[in-house]
C-alpha cells in the first residue's frame, strides 16, 4: 500500500480489526520510510459496476462517491457513522447482488432515496432536491406533500 505522505510503496500493518459491522477490515499502518500512520479498508468487490450516466456516459462506479453524497444528504443530522456506513454497504451490496454490471444511475438514486428515507426524512428529501433537480420551492412543497399522510377527516 502506497503512502499517503510520502508515496512509499512499501508499508508496515501494525493492526487490522472488522470494521462497518464485519462488511470490511480496518488496518492501521505505519510507513517505514517516513514513520507516517494511516488507516485503509479492505472491502469484498462481487463484481466491477459500470454507473451509465442519464446522458449515456459511462464511468466506473465510485463508492466514495456514493458515501459523499450520502454523508452531504446527512450532514448535520443526529445519524451515528457505523449506520451510514452499513447504510453505504447494504446499497453497494444491493448493486452488486442486481446481477448486471451495467447500472443506470436513476436506479442507484432511487435505491439511495429508498435508504434515506427508512432512517432520515430531511436527508431524504435533500437528496431528492438535488436527484430530481428541483428548481423552486413548489417542488420542494410537492415532493413534501407526498410525504405527508392524508389529513384525518373528522
Amino acid at each position: 500500500m502506497r503512502c499517503p505522505f510520502c508515496g512509499n510503496t512499501d508499508s508496515q500493518v501494525k493492526d487490522s480489526r472488522p470494521a462497518e459491522d464485519h462488511a470490511a477490515i480496518r488496518r492501521r499502518r505505519s510507513c517505514p520510510a517516513c514513520g507516517g500512520r494511516f488507516t485503509t479498508y479492505e472491502r469484498v468487490q462481487l463484481r466491477d459496476l459500470t454507473v451509465i450516466k442519464k446522458n449515456g456516459r459511462r464511468e466506473d462506479f465510485d463508492r466514495d462517491k456514493l458515501a459523499r453524497s450520502i454523508r452531504i444528504a446527512l450532514q448535520k443530522r443526529p445519524i451515528e457513522p457505523e449506520r451510514v456506513d452499513q447504510m453505504i454497504s447494504g446499497i453497494v451490496r444491493r448493486l452488486e447482488s442486481l446481477g448486471e454490471t451495467d447500472i443506470p444511475s436513476e436506479a442507484i438514486g432511487q435505491i439511495v432515496m429508498e435508504s434515506l428515507a427508512r432512517i432520515d426524512t430531511v436527508a431524504y428529501v435533500r437528496f431528492a432536491s438535488v436527484y430530481k433537480n428541483f428548481q423552486e420551492a413548489d417542488d420542494f412543497e410537492d415532493f413534501v406533500a407526498e410525504l405527508r399522510p392524508p389529513a384525518a377527516e373528522d
